[in-house]
């Protein structure tokens, strides 16, 4: 009884050390588990027109988990749009961090798979491509091209995309895509708890003049030595070295038995390289004492910045969107979280797709296993039915000729027909 209390008392403590260790704050965590639906708003947007999407909760074609469920996208070509609303969350002085995961477990061709967060009132029934968005994160796929990570934010009522090139996991795994930004404007991206990006959004977006430009107007002073080396001045040219010719005779030339000077002129053997010739005299280099390096234009303030110390500052968040479009339905979202703690984000991405991981992979493998001996199973079949059409055609073709060689034959044998006919015609 005493080693029952003693494991009891073990794992309370070990729950509240986790949980002293989080001071952070979950503003928003949906793991789509069951009554999601009731959390989640699914917008009419494009249904006058057909084009509406929709949402199934399903785990996928192939999951570490089965009652992992997350939400799929479906059927093909649709725009899918759906929001939930938040605690509203102002991210003034705190950490913003944005994760969720997703699973491109179709050819997706060309489409979103990205998420977006808002800010102000949203009409959820009408949340659309135009609705104002203060974050866009995400991956966006078309054909072998664009294979981008998009990062998006508002400014001012105006989008701004990160300028880096950032690229985006394309295989039919899940994935966790995570960003985070801080109170000192400084950003990083994390793929699978792994962290592909870091910067600044004064430096990796266009959102305010640079601090520092180029001074256009400098130039470099006149006596700004930018020779690395120049030549040892007290070097000086070997005696007669200009008097050494660049050929020479052939000594090993003789003139031929058969030369004749008063047909031939006088015999001169013919000329080859001088080994002793080592080209015009050049002093020997030798480092510069007065070198000040290669001279750079100068960087100056730029009168035209302005610091914005909210800069990262985004209206009150109050809603998470999914709004893509795709060609090929089947993208799984799942494991939506917005919080301030990156510690805590890092945990839950170990906790769900962390802990699924290789047995998603594994289920995916056996997948695409059978997929390859379907195909092979078809493919048979396909060839064993165009052969038996060949033999048909060729059988076909074979009863044709032997009726046509019998026809002949048969007219070969009525002459008397042909007469009777002829006299018929008279």
């Amino acid at each position: 009884m005493a080693s029952v209390d003693s494991f009891l008392l073990l794992l309370i403590l070990l729950v509240f050390s986790h949980l002293s260790c989080f001071n952070g704050e979950v503003i928003f965590e949906e793991r789509f588990d069951e009554g999601w639906e009731s959390r989640w708003v699914k917008s009419d947007w494009k249904r006058s027109e057909g084009t509406a999407g929709s949402f199934k909760h399903t785990a996928g074609k192939w999951s570490g988990d089965p009652d992992d469920k997350g939400i799929q996208t479906y059927p093909d070509a649709r725009h899918y749009a759906i929001s939930a609303k938040i605690p509203e969350f102002n991210n003034k002085g705190r950490t913003l961090v944005l994760q969720y995961s997703i699973k491109l477990e179709q050819d997706i061709e060309c489409g979103g798979g990205y998420i977006k967060l808002l800010s102000g009132y949203v009409n959820q029934k009408k949340f659309s491509g135009d609705t104002p968005y203060s974050v866009m994160f995400g991956p966006d796929i078309c054909g072998t091209d664009k294979k981008k990570l998009h990062v998006i934010v508002s400014y001012q009522g105006q989008n701004y995309p990160i300028k880096k090139d950032l690229a985006c996991e394309t295989d039919k795994l899940t994935h966790v895509y995570t960003l985070i930004i801080r109170p000192d404007a400084s950003y990083s991206i994390l793929i699978d708890n792994r962290e592909r990006e870091f910067g600044s959004l004064y430096t990796d977006w266009d959102i305010l003049p640079p601090r520092k430009i180029k001074d256009l107007k400098a130039k470099k002073p006149k006596d700004w030595d930018d020779r690395e080396y120049i030549d040892d001045p007290v070097a000086t040219k070997p005696e007669g070295y200009d008097h050494i010719p660049a050929e020479i005779p052939d000594p090993k030339a003789k003139k031929p038995n058969d030369w004749d000077e008063e047909d031939d002129g006088i015999w001169k053997a013919p000329k080859i390289p001088n080994p002793a010739y080592k080209g015009p005299w050049k002093a020997k280099k030798i480092k510069n004492p007065n070198y000040k390096g290669k001279w750079k234009t100068p960087w100056v303030n730029n009168p035209e910045f302005e610091d914005d110390p909210d800069l990262y500052v985004f209206k009150p968040l109050k809603y998470v969107g999914i709004e893509v479009w795709q060609v090929k339905a089947g993208s799984v979202y799942d494991n939506i979280l917005i919080c301030d703690d990156p510690q805590y984000a890092q945990e839950v991405a170990e906790e769900t797709w962390g802990r699924n991981r290789e047995m998603e992979k594994e289920a995916f493998e056996e997948a695409e296993k059978k997929r390859r001996a379907e195909e092979e199973e078809e493919a048979e079949r396909a060839r064993q039915e165009g052969e038996r059409r060949r033999r048909e055609r060729d059988r076909d073709r074979r009863y044709h000729d032997k009726d046509h060689m019998r026809e002949r034959i048969q007219r070969r044998h009525r002459p008397h027909d042909d007469y009777d006919d002829y006299h018929d015609e008279l």
